[in-house]
C-alpha cells in the first residue's frame, strides 16, 4: 500500500512538471490570441485561393490559429483599380465584423493589399472599426516596375495589353470585370506620391505599422530567380528591394524593419514574406514571423 502511494505521488509530480504553469494559473498559453480578429488582405495578381487550389497565405493562417488567433480572409479582383478593390474589401470586412460581433478588426495586408485597405479605411469610412493596419511589403510610394512597364508599352498598344490581361484574369483567375491597366497606373510612383497619399491620410485611432522585405543577392541558383529582371531595375531606381517593392516604398507608420532572412540565404523576396512559393522559404520562418506580429499586436492591446 505504501509502495502504491509512492508511485501515485511520483506520477502526480511528473504530470505537474509537464503541465503548463499558465494553465494551472488559469491564464492563456496562446501567444497570438489578439483582442480583435485578424483580417488578411492579399495583393495584386492573385486571390485568396490562386486558381482555386493554391492558398495565397499558405501555412500562415494555421500557424496563427494554432497560437489562438481568430483569422479571416478577404478576396478581391487580382487586377483592378485600387478603389474597386477597396469597395470589395469594405463589403467583406463589414460582413466579417457582423459575423464576429467584434467592435473592431486588425488588418494585415500584403503588397497591393496594403493600399486598397488604406483606401477603405481613410476614404470609405472603415476607420472606426479598424484597430490596426499592418503593412507587409506595401508599395506606399509606388513601384518603379509599374513606371517601367507603362513606359515600355507604347500608348497606342496599352489598350491591347490591358484587354489581354483582363481576359486572362477574368477567365483563368475568375476576376469580375477586371481592369489591369488601371491597376498598373494606380501603382506608379507619381500617382501614389502625388495623388493617392495626399488624399489618403492615416486616421487617428488606427495603429499603423509596416515591414519591408529585401533580396540580398541574385545568384544564378537563388530561389528568387523569378525576380531576376525586376530586382536590378528596382535596385537602380529605388535601392534595396524584394523584387517588386523597395524598402523605402514599404515604410508606413511605425516601421518595424526589414526582413532579409538568414545570413546564408539570398534574402526574403516579395513572395517569401507570405510563405510562398508553396511554403518554401529558405532561411525565413514565415509562420513564426506572423505569429510574432500577432503577439506584438496582442501586447499593444489590439
Amino acid at each position: 500500500m505504501r509502495f502504491q502511494k509512492k508511485v501515485f505521488a511520483l506520477v502526480v509530480f511528473s504530470l505537474l512538471l509537464c503541465f503548463p504553469a499558465s494553465a494551472l494559473a488559469g491564464g492563456s498559453s496562446y501567444v497570438a490570441d489578439t483582442k480583435y480578429p485578424i483580417v488578411l488582405a492579399h495583393g495584386m495578381g492573385a486571390s485568396t485561393e490562386i486558381l482555386g487550389i493554391v492558398d495565397y497565405w499558405w501555412g500562415i493562417p494555421d500557424a496563427l490559429e494554432d497560437e489562438g488567433a481568430t483569422v479571416y480572409f478577404t478576396t478581391v479582383n487580382g487586377m483592378d483599380s485600387t478603389r474597386n478593390k477597396a469597395q470589395a474589401f469594405k463589403a467583406q470586412f463589414l460582413e466579417i465584423k457582423a459575423a464576429t460581433g467584434a467592435a473592431k478588426l486588425n488588418i494585415i495586408g500584403h503588397s497591393h493589399g496594403t493600399i486598397y485597405t488604406r483606401d477603405a479605411i481613410s476614404n470609405l469610412g472603415l476607420y472606426p472599426y479598424v484597430a490596426s493596419h499592418t503593412s507587409i511589403a506595401g508599395p506606399h510610394r509606388g513601384s518603379a516596375i509599374a513606371d517601367v512597364v507603362l513606359g515600355i508599352v507604347p500608348n497606342d498598344l496599352e489598350w491591347l495589353v490591358g484587354d489581354t490581361m483582363d481576359f486572362v484574369y477574368a477567365y483563368l483567375f475568375g476576376d469580375t470585370d477586371p481592369d489591369s491597366l488601371q491597376n498598373a497606373y494606380d501603382l506608379t510612383r507619381p500617382y501614389m506620391i502625388n495623388t493617392f497619399n495626399p488624399n489618403t491620410p492615416n486616421k487617428s485611432g488606427v495603429y499603423y505599422q509596416s515591414v519591408a522585405a529585401k533580396i540580398k543577392t541574385m545568384a544564378v541558383n537563388a530561389r528568387n530567380w523569378y525576380f531576376i529582371a525586376t530586382w536590378p531595375i528596382l535596385l537602380y531606381h529605388e535601392g534595396a528591394n524584394d523584387g517588386l517593392v523597395s524598402v523605402s516604398s514599404a515604410k508606413w507608420g511605425n516601421f518595424r524593419g526589414v526582413e532579409d532572412a538568414s545570413w546564408y540565404s539570398a534574402g526574403c523576396d516579395h513572395l517569401n514574406i507570405v510563405d510562398q512559393l508553396f511554403g518554401y522559404t529558405p532561411g525565413f520562418d514565415a509562420n513564426g514571423f506572423y505569429v510574432d506580429l500577432a503577439a506584438d499586436l496582442k501586447s499593444r492591446g489590439y
